[in-house]
């Protein structure tokens, strides 16, 4: 994508369906800003709040996109089977999503690749463990300040990180009041785990606390598609 970008081919960077509804001077600045928001380190890229800050100009009405490039939206109603964790988050109830995350442990990410198992036994291997259980420990015992602190030194620690430990920073992050930062890392859980709902839900609770409420239904339903997928799945 930077490669893309870099060549700052407009054409094909833009949505074709949105020929002739912007200048060219506005497409340039919001793929400028696009490459930020791809840089490698986490501390390159923009917040959430500049961000807005930064998008604000480029709108000149207040359309709808969907209104925009002449498409219907209808409201997509959550399937029925929609899990515990799901109901937990669209009624935002933290206290139950840090209740079933305890419960669920480390299980979506079973089968998938993971450094701790495939890395000879070393003493960074065992750094990596020890500050994982202290992390695993404060989340536990609602201490998500030093859960945050923990987690943080494992992320940094780990070359393969884990979709799991960005979901419980996140909660963490929400808990204390700092949504952005909560956004960011729910985002990270679902590069880690693309088909795993529990990604999609932080998304929605970190959404819907910077009073994106529509972006935040759009996440629910996105996470409860995927858990109705993963059920049928399960039934074949």
């Amino acid at each position: 994508a930077l490669d893309l970008i870099r060549e700052k081919n407009l054409l094909l960077l833009m949505d074709s369906s949105l020929e002739g509804q912007y200048a060219n001077e506005d497409a340039r600045e919001l793929v400028e800003l696009a490459s930020k928001c791809l840089q490698y380190e986490a501390r390159d890229r923009p917040d959430t709040k500049f961000l807005h800050s930064a998008v604000a100009p480029l709108q000149k009405q207040e359309v709808a996109s969907h209104i925009l490039m002449g498409l219907s939206k209808t409201p997509v109603v959550l399937p029925t089977m929609i899990s515990p964790l799901g109901k937990a988050c669209a009624r935002m109830d933290l206290t139950a999503v840090h209740d079933i995350l305890l419960k669920t442990g480390y299980k979506e990410e079973e089968g998938a690749e993971n450094e701790l198992s495939f890395q000879e036994w070393t003493q960074q291997v065992q750094d990596m463990l020890n500050t994982k259980k202290f992390g695993d420990i404060a989340f536990r015992d609602k201490d998500f300040k030093n859960a945050i602190d923990y987690y943080s030194k494992l992320v940094a620690m780990m070359s393969v990180p884990s979709g799991t430990v960005f979901v419980r920073r996140a909660l963490s992050y929400l808990i204390i009041g700092q949504p952005e930062l909560a956004l960011r890392d729910a985002m990270q859980a679902q590069v880690c785990l693309p088909e795993c709902p529990t990604a999609f839900y932080m998304q929605a609770l970190a959404l819907s606390k910077l009073g994106m409420e529509t972006d935040a239904q759009d996440m629910l339903n996105d996470g409860a598609s995927f858990e109705a997928k993963k059920q049928n799945g399960w039934r074949v």
